[in-house]
């Protein structure tokens, strides 16, 4: 596993960890001193195993959806659905293209049609 990657396990699993301790500090435990130093020592090595990860790109519109207490999946589903719209449109202009040069080749054909076939024949 190459060195971003397991410093990126290392922070989800410091944000799990974070998580946890969070939970322990709402249910009313006594231990709430040590909860407390816990968390602040998971914040910094939260703070300290982020500044590893300085390779990660997340857009900006990622962060926020989040920020708007949206899914971040949406993100990636919009950007799959656009693409999609996308290659469709493109797809559908290929098509196009393909019928007009048929539609060239038969006209060409009546006029030309010596050429024509001498130019299917280098095709091949």
């Amino acid at each position: 596993m190459d060195s971003s990657k397991q410093n990126l396990n290392q922070v989800i699993y410091s944000i799990d960890k974070t998580l946890e301790i969070l939970h322990q500090l709402s249910s009313f435990d006594v231990n709430v001193a040590s909860h407390l130093n816990n968390l602040v020592f998971e914040f910094d090595n939260m703070a300290k195993l982020g500044e590893n990860c300085h390779s990660i790109k997340v857009p900006m519109e990622v962060l926020n959806l989040i920020d708007n207490g949206k899914n971040p999946d949406e993100f990636a589903r919009d950007l799959l659905n656009n693409c999609i719209a996308k290659n469709q449109i493109t797809k559908g202009k290929v098509d196009a293209f393909k019928d007009l040069r048929g539609h060239l080749l038969e006209d060409l054909e009546h006029a030309f049609p010596d050429e024509v076939e001498d130019y299917r024949q280098r095709r091949i």
